[in-house]
Order: structure tokens, then C-alpha cells, then sequence
């Protein structure tokens, strides 16, 4: 029970964390409702306040996808390198791309769109490194113009993320375009430190940007996890009290019946101390053969249960992951803890 709390609390807070500069990233954007778009101007601004350490625009286009003889309408996500950096997010299959390199990422339901794997259901490693080009349409929601932009070389295809609940999409370096784009839909704004954030914030929110932060939803997983985790371990608790009944009234039971054994123990000249000693190891040894058989089975079942959880995450284009994670810890404290029960279960009875 405890390591699925503590697998829950892994995969939840892996995917918020991927990268450490995200924790102190903010992303700034501006109300739906004012009808603003972020422009050089707002970069300048933003680039000038002093708990700025770094920033990286992001801007949304309906755009085109070409790969060989197929053409697909998707969404283009024109970024920096340093998106991934800041974003935390990273691809499910493949690697980011970097500096200067003419590379793209792109969502699997955008890979099936242009065929570029021969499986349609599943993700394959080997669509990697196709060449795709695309065409990228800025249009202003107040304005009816259409602006085209292109790629000035084919990308190659870096990585590929795996949700399914997304439309299609790419993300595309901005340096390879013949335009660049008129505005932008958000920025992301890394602090200078974790003492920082708050006072970016702040700084931001007064000019009118709202304002979301992935050290706050970090925050309250941990605090949900760790509930969960609590709860979890008052099963566990709740089952070793029970154990530990167990074994004093077996220790009793078994006292009771081996009456006329302590009796030849102590005419042959045993002390009442070396008979509870003797009850005293029995305890002890029970209990630590019992911890030990316990965290076979529930790390046996644990990975059972993994194993089974990968190879549907696998048949669902999903990517794999454990939902059960034992820490080494933990595993020690549960030898020495069971270990400790048998001791004091078997006190009364070897006294």
C-alpha cells in the first residue's frame, strides 16, 4: 500500500518535474478577454525587470504538415530551444531538439496523420529522423489577413509525444522560418532563484498578465500525495498491530505446549533467563522472517502488477512507468520494524 502511495507520488510529480529550471519558470500570458497578444515590446519589459533570468516566447498557428506525398492540417507551436528547458516537457519517444539544429517534435496523432510509421496504432522509433516541412498561417483573430510562413529546410523529426487527447500538433524552432511571427501566444519567464518567484509574480500580475506557475501545482500534489501516502500507511500500521496480536498469542500457544519441554530444559540445568532468552529469539527470528516473507510478496505483487500495467500502457501507445516503487528505505524500516514486533509480542509470553 505504501508503494503505490509512493509511485503515485513519482509519476504525479515526474511529470510536473521533468526539468529543474522549471520549477522557478513562470508562463505569462494575457486574458482571453482584453484581446492582447504578446509582442517584442512585452519581451523588452519583461527582459528588463531584475528577477528575469531568462525567457522564451511561444506562439500558436493552424499551420501545415508535409511529409512525402501528404499533406495534414495540424497546430504549430512555434518555440525556442530553450522551451523544453523551462517547459518541463519533453518527448515521449526521441530527444528535444537543440541550438541551430533543424529538428522537430511532433504529437503521435500527427505522425499517424502523415503516415510516417507503418504502425497506426502504435508509436515507432523508427519514424525518427524523417523529414517533414511545414506551413505556418499567422492570422490575428480581429483581422482576416492570412500571413504564410515556411520552413526554410525540411526538420528532422526528433522526438514524438504520445498524448492522445491532443489534436495534432508540432513544435517547431522558430530560427527555421522564413517569417517570424507577428505575436505570440505566451512566454515563458524563468526566475533568478527559487527566492525570486514571488516578486516576479507580482511585478508580472501588475502589468496584466495572468500567471501560472508549476511550483504551485508541484506544491499541491505533494501535499495531496503525501495525505494519500498517510492514509495508505494507516492500512499498513493498522495490519502489523494486527500481526503483532498474532504473534502473542501464538508465542502463548505455543509456551503452553511445550510445557514439559522447559521443564527437561530446566532439570537438565537451564536458568529462567536462558528459557526467555530462548522464547525471546524464537519471537525475534519470526518476526524478521515474516517482514522478510512480507516484502516478498508485496514487492513480487507490486511488480506484477507494473509489469501488467506496462505492457497495456505499451498496446495503448502509451509510454511505460511504475506504479509501484518501493524505496530502499522503507524496506529496511519494515525489516526492523517487524523485527521489533516479535521482540516485544514475545515478551510476555517468554517472561
Amino acid at each position: 500500500l505504501v508503494s503505490l502511495g509512493y509511485g503515485l507520488q513519482y509519476v504525479l510529480i515526474g511529470k510536473l518535474v521533468a526539468t529543474e529550471d522549471s520549477l522557478i519558470t513562470l508562463e505569462a500570458y494575457y486574458p482571453s478577454e482584453t484581446d492582447l497578444s504578446i509582442t517584442q515590446d512585452d519581451f523588452k519589459m519583461i527582459s528588463a525587470i531584475p528577477e528575469t533570468d531568462e525567457i522564451s516566447p511561444v506562439s500558436e498557428f493552424t499551420g501545415e504538415i508535409h511529409y512525402e506525398n501528404i499533406t495534414g492540417l495540424i497546430v504549430t507551436k512555434i518555440i525556442k530551444p530553450n522551451y523544453f528547458r523551462l517547459s518541463g516537457q519533453l518527448p515521449d519517444i526521441g530527444s528535444k531538439f537543440n541550438e541551430n539544429e533543424a529538428a522537430t517534435i511532433i504529437s503521435n496523432s500527427a505522425v499517424k496523420l502523415t503516415g510516417a510509421h507503418s504502425d497506426l496504432f502504435n508509436p515507432q522509433e523508427d519514424s525518427l529522423n524523417k523529414l517533414f516541412t511545414f506551413k505556418v498561417f499567422y492570422q490575428n483573430e480581429g483581422n482576416l489577413e492570412i500571413e504564410e510562413a515556411k520552413t526554410i529546410e525540411p526538420l528532422k523529426l526528433n522526438g514524438i509525444i504520445t498524448d492522445e487527447l491532443q489534436p495534432p500538433f508540432a513544435f517547431i524552432p522558430e530560427e527555421f522560418l522564413d517569417k517570424k511571427p507577428p505575436f505570440y501566444k505566451k512566454v515563458l519567464i524563468k526566475a533568478t532563484s527559487v527566492d525570486t518567484i514571488e516578486s516576479l509574480r507580482d511585478k508580472l500580475i501588475e502589468k496584466g498578465f495572468l500567471i501560472s506557475a508549476r511550483i504551485d501545482l508541484v506544491k499541491q500534489a505533494t501535499k495531496v500525495m503525501k495525505i494519500i501516502t498517510s492514509v495508505l500507511g494507516i492500512f499498513g500500521v493498522a495490519a502489523l498491530i494486527v500481526a503483532a496480536v498474532g504473534m502473542f498469542n501464538t508465542m502463548i500457544v505455543s509456551f503452553l505446549e511445550r510445557i514439559f519441554e522447559v521443564g527437561i530444559i530446566k532439570s537438565l540445568g537451564a536458568t529462567d533467563s536462558d528459557v526467555r532468552n530462548l522464547f525471546l529469539m524464537e519471537s525475534f527470528v519470526m518476526g524478521l522472517l515474516g517482514g522478510i516473507g512480507g516484502i516478498i510478496l508485496g514487492i513480487g505483487a507490486g511488480e506484477l502488477a507494473n509489469l501488467g500495467l506496462n505492457i497495456l500502457a505499451q498496446r495503448l501507445g502509451g509510454k511505460s512507468f511504475d506504479i509501484f516503487i518501493t524505496p530502499l528505505w522503507f524496506v529496511i524500516l519494515i525489516i526492523t520494524s517487524s523485527s521489533l514486533i516479535g521482540l516485544v509480542s514475545g515478551f510476555w509470553p517468554a517472561r
